[in-house]
């Protein structure tokens, strides 16, 4: 399926100067979204997967309904001060600044198998620190999945080494 008919790029937006890649339009398909789930869902099968990693809060859109598919869990990871439990955290640089992201300590257990998804792949360095956070615990990133990537940025050079799928990239 061509999913790049299904998102509408928006000029401008956030700031100017950025041309943002609009999922909504795919997400209200529900053959488009359907499609571009079930690709994901097959890598995840192909790679067995035990267990779906998210970065919020568009890693929750596309893994939860991978994870559903498969019958496996869905593990969150967020921001600094989202989570109720104990968690452990990774700081990381943004292109304006610092973040943190969290991850519950007890998430993941120790030699599972992790698909990380989300919905972009930009520079990196949400999915880096997401990495981060699961080998920590002791999982296997086994792969990442993502609706796009966006090559210009060279968010592939922080992810040598793993597996990726992404379905359409600009």
């Amino acid at each position: 399926m061509d999913y790049k008919k299904h998102i509408k790029i928006v000029d401008n937006w956030p700031k100017e100067g950025v041309e943002f890649k609009d999922i909504t339009p795919l997400m209200d398909n529900g053959k488009a979204f359907s499609s571009a789930v079930n690709e994901i869902v097959d890598f995840a099968k192909e790679k067995k997967a035990d267990i779906i990693v998210g970065p919020e809060a568009r890693g929750f859109i596309i893994g939860c309904p991978v994870a559903y598919a498969l019958e496996i869990g869905f593990a969150p990871v967020r921001k600094e001060g989202k989570l109720p439990r104990e968690v452990i955290k990774v700081d990381y640089g943004l292109e304006y600044g610092e973040n943190v992201l969290t991850i519950h300590k007890d998430a993941i257990k120790p030699g599972q198998r992790v698909l990380i998804t989300d919905d972009l792949l930009a520079t990196g360095g949400t999915i880096e620190a997401t990495i981060k956070l699961v080998e920590e615990l002791g999982g296997e990133v086994i792969g990442c999945a993502f609706l796009i990537e966006l090559s210009y940025l060279n968010g592939m050079e922080k992810l040598e080494g793993y597996d990726v799928l992404s379905l359409m990239s600009y």
